[in-house]
């Protein structure tokens, strides 16, 4: 059994919310693990952000990020539950972070509920198709290869849903981790309600000029 420290401890509580016993008792059962800890606490709803998970978010604030000389732009709002702390300095910066990843990274959503089923079977379709012309998925069931299906659409989440996309500036948490933490940190329910993302010429249809046929067109 592995040796529960006092920092162990205090690490998963200042992520999760969750109290000291709460918290020592989840490290004990995962090993020392803190990711598996995280789950158990989640699974039994002791942490700080599954408490507050219901509690309405009417305050915020609405931040930008603009990139690469304004070539890219993004406006994000992110909620909380006071005017008090959406004014505090680390919940500004959660702001700023969240708006400066969208411009990374470029999500389409903000959460998996926003996606549209026709999309998702859209997607499910080409996985199938791909798993059926690999020649080692032959002789496998249909059921197993639902299951394969299920579990890479977890990519396309991370491609396209922001709150799995992992943080581009910690990339060993997502977003959603990252909102998970500062809920716990500022004890507030925190959400993000939604973005826009702008890219300069972003739907303008450029003209390709045909540089052969013009100097064809000079010489004749």
């Amino acid at each position: 059994m592995a040796d529960i420290t006092a920092s162990a401890v205090k690490s998963l509580r200042e992520k999760t919310g969750a109290g000291m016993m709460e918290c020592k008792a989840a490290l004990t059962e995962a090993n020392g693990d803190e990711a598996q800890a995280i789950e158990i606490l989640r699974v039994k709803g002791k942490t700080g952000a599954e408490k507050k998970a219901g509690r309405v978010t009417a305050e915020g604030a609405v931040g930008s990020y603009i990139h690469m000389g304004g070539k890219v732009g993004v406006l994000v709002e992110v909620n909380c539950e006071s005017d008090f702390v959406s004014r505090g300095e680390e919940f500004q910066q959660l702001v700023k972070d969240v708006a400066m990843h969208i411009a990374a990274s470029d999500p389409r959503f903000v959460r998996r509920e926003e996606v549209p089923a026709t999309e998702l079977d859209k997607e499910r379709e080409i996985l199938m198709e791909q798993l059926k012309n690999d020649p080692k998925n032959a002789n496998k069931p249909e059921d197993v290869l639902n299951k394969i299906i299920e579990g890479r659409l977890n990519k396309f989440y991370e491609d396209n849903v922001l709150l799995d996309q992992p943080f581009v500036k910690d990339p060993s948490k997502t977003i959603g981790e990252l909102v998970t933490e500062k809920v716990a940190s500022i004890k507030e329910n925190i959400s993000v309600r939604r973005f826009a993302r702008f890219k300069m010429g972003e739907g303008i249809e450029k003209k390709q000029d045909d540089f052969a046929a013009e100097v064809a067109s000079m010489v004749g």
